[in-house]
């Protein structure tokens, strides 16, 4: 990871997730359901924010490089791509990209700006407007 631009976390959508869970827990006395809708909001926030911690993107020279620590985990070479993007430009919380044999969807948890910019530096051909 020496020579890579590795992309710093961004903790916000998962704790705006846990606390979007948390508003909906006092819902319950009104509509019983929400305790449990609440409970997996607040869960999967926890989850999020556990990945923002352990999980980082790296670009180097030929693929987007996806580390668990000092472990990298995959790696998808740029030649395989066929187009990205960034959902909600001005709140991005949603990275899609495809390759030739599978489509990726991923939180946002990590600068935007920096996943951006990047991407337009090393895949120019497939850069959109968001």
């Amino acid at each position: 990871m020496a020579d890579d631009v590795v992309l710093a976390p961004r903790f916000w959508l998962p704790l705006a997730v846990v606390v979007l869970g948390l508003a909906v827990l006092p819902l319950a006395l009104l509509w019983p359901p929400a305790l449990w809708l609440g409970l997996v909001l607040s869960l999967f926030g926890l989850f999020l924010l556990l990945q923002s911690a352990l999980l980082r993107l790296a670009f180097n020279d030929d693929a987007l490089l996806v580390w668990r620590q000092d472990t990298l985990l995959r790696r998808f070479p740029y030649s395989a791509w066929l187009g990205w993007k960034l959902f909600w430009p001005g709140v991005p919380v949603l990275f899609y990209f495809r390759e030739q044999n599978s489509v990726h969807l991923l939180p946002v948890l990590f600068d935007a700006t920096a996943l951006r910019q990047q991407l337009a530096t090393r895949l120019p051909q497939l850069s959109t407007t968001d």
